[in-house]
């Protein structure tokens, strides 16, 4: 009788201890899906700043001013996407 009791004793710590990783499984399951979505969202932001990124080549704009500010906005853009990248690297 004491064989079984302990074989049931036995039985029942192993049953917790699969509905702990079960759940440990699905917890770390639904974190990798979050984690997906997010880079699917930073793709999708990264190939947007891309389609909306000028192309200008800076000598050929005509003034001083003008060709400062278009070298503060492609600035800016790389500056966004490093960020984004760097993100996605995390």
């Amino acid at each position: 009788m004491q064989a079984l009791h302990e074989l049931n004793m036995k039985l029942t710590a192993l049953l917790k201890k699969y509905a702990a990783l079960e759940a440990e499984n699905k917890r770390l399951k639904d974190t990798i899906a979050k984690g997906q979505v997010a880079q699917e969202q930073l793709n999708a932001r990264i190939a947007q700043l891309e389609k909306d990124m000028v192309s200008v080549n800076l000598s050929t704009v005509a003034g001083d001013e003008e060709r400062g500010n278009m070298r503060i906005q492609l600035d800016h853009v790389i500056t966004e996407i490093d960020r984004i990248l760097n993100t996605l690297n995390d």
